[in-house]
């Protein structure tokens, strides 16, 4: 019989765990996906809406919207021959904001830094 090892079992959840938020993490910080995303932030949209706002393939754009239902960040649903999708989790959106506030401070920070330098 196999006996358990706890610190073995925690390190191989928490890899996995870790590969998960890579995976998704990834996914998110695409750009085409994230015009994906700041364009269904306010509901659900039809896919004939959301391929002209993105000015890419219709191929690659449904290759985007699937991985991200497939990861579980979109879900979607059938309409006849229409397809619609929206925002899992709103959630995102904090993530994102995060991000976003970070960022801008790192610009601010150079910008400071680049006028004690002039």
């Amino acid at each position: 019989m196999h006996e358990s090892i706890p610190w073995l079992e925690e390190t191989q959840v928490d890899s996995e765990l870790i590969e998960m938020e890579s995976a998704y993490r990834r996914t998110v910080a695409q750009p085409t996906r994230l015009k994906i995303l700041y364009f269904l932030k306010n509901g659900e949209q039809c896919q004939c809406k959301i391929i002209p706002q993105m000015r890419e393939d219709q191929s690659d754009i449904s290759r985007h919207l699937a991985h991200m239902r497939d990861l579980g960040i979109l879900e979607s649903r059938r309409e006849g021959i229409s397809f619609y999708y929206k925002i899992k989790d709103k959630r995102i959106f904090r993530l994102l904001s995060l991000a976003d506030r970070m960022i801008k401070s790192e610009i601010e920070d150079r910008a400071k830094l680049a006028k004690v330098l002039v």
